[in-house]
């Protein structure tokens, strides 16, 4: 990645006034580069000029490379710059065909891995990134040397890699709540990526979930907007770096994206993907602050939401990606589409789509109409239906972000400095970090004298989920939906019931639910699910079919005190639970640090810190505990 910076405004030295409101972006050197034929954003009314602050990058434009971008696209026909507005997954895709049609990015989508297995050699990554590198640099047949952008969901970890560090997820983030450990979060990830040669995460993810049936809640850190804002800017920072730290796309860094532009978590009913109905002002009131802080922070990417503000889909709205997103809010790095979003569009397809373009969509995410879309684009430009002036500014919007991450002039993916340096996947720093974020994140709902336990204690640790990788991780870890991966194959996890035998040191602990114990462990909860499959009807959930609920209240009649560990990518109606047990805790996903849970569970060094970043309903209807709640052990429990 980038050796060089770009500096503005005395680098932004003080991270809040990068996120501040200006009237204009911060410039390194004074620059004029070319400017389309026709205006490309329109002012917006008075009314919505007062909503949307002008946000000041710390990046700002340098003259040198708006000039090598002027000397490029001057050289580049139609078929050349349309490919480059072309994102196709590696599946459905050869490196070969990546040069003879000019792509400008590829992506792995969830479950996908170069091998075209789980468990293939992590070498493959390196050996496909360089492939890829080396048939966009091929200058045969008149192409230009342009390198390839590969992005990747590296959404709580570099979670598609076999062994990689795997985070909890956002929401139990956003219980920690820890904006220094959050930077942490960002910097091994980035690290972990870099080993793999791929340049581009398509994280953070910003939304704020207003209704916790939705599918995807699991991704946001919190209900509240300013405690989503500032935890995206400090996993950014770690992700991708910044001028006043010096590390700005530096060789451990890589390009972030900040999704969903913009109120995917606001969707009536929580449906996925749905309509989100509020005014303008509260669209940016709740959903808008991630974006100050993260443009504020010098983010490269935006990816475009799927779902619709009062019924228009976000992939087909101008005023929001191009007249707010861009032109207001000043955001100059580039706008990318969710997979096959475009489609939603009225009038539009999968593979084709010229209005998803027009409305400020630069690169369209489009994994395997990608030869059609093509086409169909460059038919569409020539015809007039896409203009050569937003043509041309897609295209040097991807540029000006490839030429900040150095990718014109670093080489092929296995000169960096940590490529192939298996020894960083899942290194124990890495890992450390994850078992910190899992011990913040776990919120103590209850607590009738069960907890801390003794280190001397007889222990059943039992349950669905106490030795299960794939309920401790969720959506999102190996494959999409986080399901249909053995258990062997999550290398490098520690389970709850791990943690467990390494925490309790005099004691014993067992998973033969018919013995005698002190105390019984009993973790269950969610089974693994991610967009759309995740969606709800309500928050209940259903322990009447319960296995994991009948043992609760078999050790409970035989007079075995029951702490109750849920795992879960949101709060659930689980009363019954609640009341069948003497202590209640709200694990959230916690990812491959399993051992975390024994850390502050077993008596010792770690106390509760986590507070509930959402309210936790009651049984059908009204509110459990609210926002901010959690409990922690008192002196006299800690004796």
């Amino acid at each position: 990645m980038k050796k060089s910076l770009f500096l503005s405004a005395a680098a932004c030295l003080i991270f809040a006034a990068c996120a501040t409101t200006g009237s204009s972006q911060a410039q390194s050197a004074p620059v004029t580069p070319s400017k389309p034929s026709v205006p490309l954003s329109a002012p917006l009314s008075a009314q919505a000029d007062k909503i949307w602050p002008a946000v000041k990058s710390p990046i700002g434009l340098d003259a040198g490379i708006e000039t090598r971008i002027d000397a490029l696209l001057a050289q580049m026909n139609t078929a050349q710059k349309v490919g480059q507005l072309i994102q196709p997954e590696i599946k459905n895709i050869s490196p070969d065909d990546a040069a003879k049609y000019n792509i400008g990015s590829v992506l792995n989508g969830g479950g996908s891995w170069p091998t075209g297995k789980v468990d293939g050699p992590l070498a493959g990554w390196l050996a496909l990134a360089n492939r890829f590198y080396g048939a966009s640099m091929d200058t045969g047949d008149g192409r230009l040397a342009i390198p390839i952008i590969w992005g990747t969901d590296a959404v709580h970890g570099h979670n598609n890699v076999q062994g990689a560090t795997i985070f909890p997820h956002n929401i139990g983030l956003g219980a920690a709540n820890n904006p220094g450990l959050m930077r942490d979060i960002g910097t091994a990830t980035a690290r972990e990526v870099a080993v793999t040669g791929i340049d581009w995460a398509f994280a953070p993810t910003v939304a704020v979930a207003r209704d916790i049936r939705w599918g995807r809640s699991y991704e946001s850190y919190s209900s509240d907007p300013k405690i989503v804002a500032e935890l995206s800017k400090e996993i950014l920072l770690g992700l991708q770096g910044h001028p006043a730290l010096g590390n700005f796309l530096s060789e451990q860094k890589l390009v972030a994206t900040a999704k969903h532009f913009i109120g995917d978590g606001g969707t009536a009913g929580g449906k996925d993907q749905g309509n989100t109905v509020l005014s303008e002002q509260e669209l940016f009131d709740i959903h808008g602050q991630g974006y100050v802080q993260t443009i504020g922070a010098g983010v490269q990417t935006v990816m475009a939401s799927f779902n619709s503000w009062n019924g228009n889909k976000l992939h087909g709205s101008k005023y929001m990606l191009t007249d707010v997103l861009k032109g207001k809010m000043g955001f100059d790095g580039f706008v990318i589409g969710d997979w096959n979003g475009h489609e939603q569009i009225p009038g539009c397809t999968k593979s084709s789509c010229a209005a998803a373009i027009n409305a400020g969509v630069d690169m369209i995410m489009v994994p395997d109409d990608w030869k059609a879309f093509l086409d169909n684009a460059v038919r569409q430009v020539n015809a007039g239906e896409i203009s050569q002036a937003r043509l041309d500014d897609a295209v040097r919007r991807i540029l000006r972000v490839k030429m900040r991450a150095g990718m014109f002039d670093d080489g092929k993916p296995s000169t960096q400095r940590l490529a192939g340096r298996a020894k960083l996947i899942g290194h124990k720093s890495h890992r450390a970090v994850a078992r910190q974020a899992v011990r913040e994140s776990l919120v103590l709902l209850k607590n009738d004298n069960a907890l801390p336990i003794s280190k001397r204690a007889n222990v059943i640790v039992a349950g669905s989920g106490a030795d299960s990788p794939s309920m401790q991780s969720g959506g999102w870890t190996l494959t999409w939906q986080g399901r249909d991966v053995a258990d062997e194959k999550y290398k490098g996890f520690t389970t709850v019931k791990d943690g467990f035998e390494q925490a309790i040191s005099s004691g014993t602990v067992t998973s033969d639910t018919a013995t005698a114990a002190d105390v019984a462990v009993i973790v269950f909860g969610e089974t693994p699910y991610a967009e759309m499959e995740g969606d709800l009807q309500n928050t209940d959930f259903d322990l009447t079919s319960s296995a994991d609920f009948k043992l609760m209240q078999s050790l409970k009649a035989r007079n075995i005190p029951v702490v109750a560990v849920f795992l879960s990518g949101r709060p659930r109606g689980v009363d019954a639970a609640i009341q069948a047990s003497d202590a209640f805790v709200a694990a959230w996903l916690p990812g491959s640090e399993g051992g975390g849970l024994a850390d502050v569970l077993v008596e010792g060094d770690y106390n509760f810190k986590g507070k509930l970043p959402f309210d936790w309903p009651a049984n059908g209807s009204g509110q459990y505990k609210p926002r901010g709640y959690g409990l922690t052990y008192t002196a006299a429990a800690r004796q």
